[in-house]
C-alpha cells in the first residue's frame, strides 16, 4: 500500500505542468525527449541515479539552465516567467542562510525576498516541526532540521507547487522519516510536489506517480500503481512435477510456469485465488504440498523497465 493514499484523491485532473519533448544536450545529452504531465495535487517522482538528467529537468523548468529543445506549459502558460516562480516553490541546491542567525531571522530574510508576510513564519516552522527551535543559531541544526528549514523557506510564499531535489540527500533514517512525513503532510494540504530521488523506496513511500529516468531518457511515465500493476504468481510444490506443470499449462490462465529449484513458478495473466487453484489442480489430480500467491515488488518492476531499455 502506498502512503499517499491514505492522505488525498485527485480529483480536478487539471494539468499543472505539461512537459514535451524535453532535450537539453551539454558536450553529451543529458535530457533527451522527454514528455510528461504533472496533475494537480498529487505527487510527483523523477526517479532515477545520479547523472539521470533529474536536476537537468528542474533547471530547464525553473528557466536556470536553456533547453536545447522542446517546450513546457506551467499552469497553461508556455515556459517560466517571474509571476509563475511566485507560484513554484523550489529547493534546487542546499540554501544559503546566515550560519549565527536564527531560524526566524533567516525566514524573515526570505520573506522579504520573496514578498511573504512574516505571519507566514510560524506557520512553516510548525509544518517543518522546527516551531520550539525558531530562536536557535543555524549553526546550531543537524542536517535533518537544516534541510527541513529549507522546506519551511519554499513553504513561506503558499505555493502551488512544490519541487523538491533529493530532499533526503545525506540525511539518516530517522531525518529521512521526518522529511517524508512533511511531505506527506504538505501533499495532504493539497499542495502539488515533484521530487527527484535515486532512491526506490522513498518514490514508492511519498509519490503517486512516477517518472523514470535512465540516461536522460524517460522509461517510464505514469501512476505507481500502474507501475506494479502486475497480478503476481504462485509458488507450488508436488511430488508429481510433471502433472503439476502440465495441470497448470492446461489452465490457459498462466503466462509463463517454470521450474525454480523445488518450486514451480506460474506467472498470473487472468487472477484466481490460492484456493480456486488448489481446488482446479485437485481436480485434475494433482496433490499440493505447497501454494503462496504473490506479488511482485516494485523493485523488481523497476530493474525489469531497466532490463526492457537495455534490450
Amino acid at each position: 500500500m502506498f502512503y499517499y493514499q491514505d492522505f488525498y484523491i485527485n480529483i480536478s485532473m487539471e494539468k499543472i505542468l505539461e512537459v514535451k519533448n524535453l532535450t537539453k544536450r551539454f558536450k553529451q545529452i543529458a535530457v533527451n525527449n522527454i514528455s510528461f504531465d504533472v496533475e494537480k495535487g498529487n505527487v510527483y517522482g523523477l526517479l532515477g541515479p545520479n547523472g539521470s538528467g533529474k536536476s537537468t529537468t528542474f533547471g530547464m523548468l525553473l528557466s536556470t539552465i536553456n533547453p536545447t529543445s522542446g517546450s513546457w506549459k506551467w499552469f497553461g502558460k508556455d515556459g517560466t516567467d517571474t509571476d509563475t516562480l511566485k507560484r513554484i516553490g523550489a529547493i534546487i541546491e542546499q540554501p544559503n542562510f546566515y550560519p549565527y542567525l536564527s531560524a526566524e531571522k533567516n525566514l524573515e530574510i526570505v520573506a522579504t525576498i520573496k514578498g511573504a508576510p512574516n505571519s507566514r513564519i510560524d506557520k512553516v516552522l510548525e509544518t517543518v516541526n522546527l516551531l520550539a527551535r525558531k530562536k536557535d543559531a543555524f549553526s546550531t541544526y543537524s542536517l535533518g532540521m537544516k534541510q527541513r528549514l529549507a522546506i519551511a523557506s519554499a513553504l513561506l510564499a503558499n505555493p502551488e507547487v512544490l519541487i523538491l531535489d533529493e530532499p533526503t540527500n545525506g540525511l539518516d533514517p530517522e531525518g529521512i522519516i521526518q522529511i517524508r512525513d512533511i511531505i506527506n503532510s504538505i501533499a495532504k494540504s493539497g499542495t502539488t510536489i515533484i521530487v527527484a530521488s535515486h532512491l526506490l523506496d522513498e518514490i514508492e513511500k511519498i509519490c503517486s506517480h512516477v517518472i523514470v529516468l535512465k540516461h536522460g531518457t524517460a522509461i517510464y511515465s505514469g501512476s505507481v500503481d500502474a507501475m506494479s500493476n502486475t497480478k503476481g504468481f504462485f509458488e507450488l510444490r508436488s511430488d508429481d512435477k510433471t502433472l503439476l506443470i502440465s495441470a497448470l499449462n492446461g489452465l490457459n490462465i498462466f503466462s509463463s510456469v517454470k521450474e525454480k529449484d523445488q518450486l514451480v513458478i506460474a506467472q498470473i495473466s487472468e487472477d484466481i485465488s490460492a484456493s480456486e487453484l488448489n481446488k482446479k489442480l485437485f481436480e485434475k489430480g494433482v496433490s499440493l504440498s505447497h501454494l503462496t500467491k504473490k506479488k511482485e515488488s516494485l523493485e523488481t518492476q523497476f530493474l525489469e523497465l531497466v532490463k526492457q531499455s537495455n534490450s
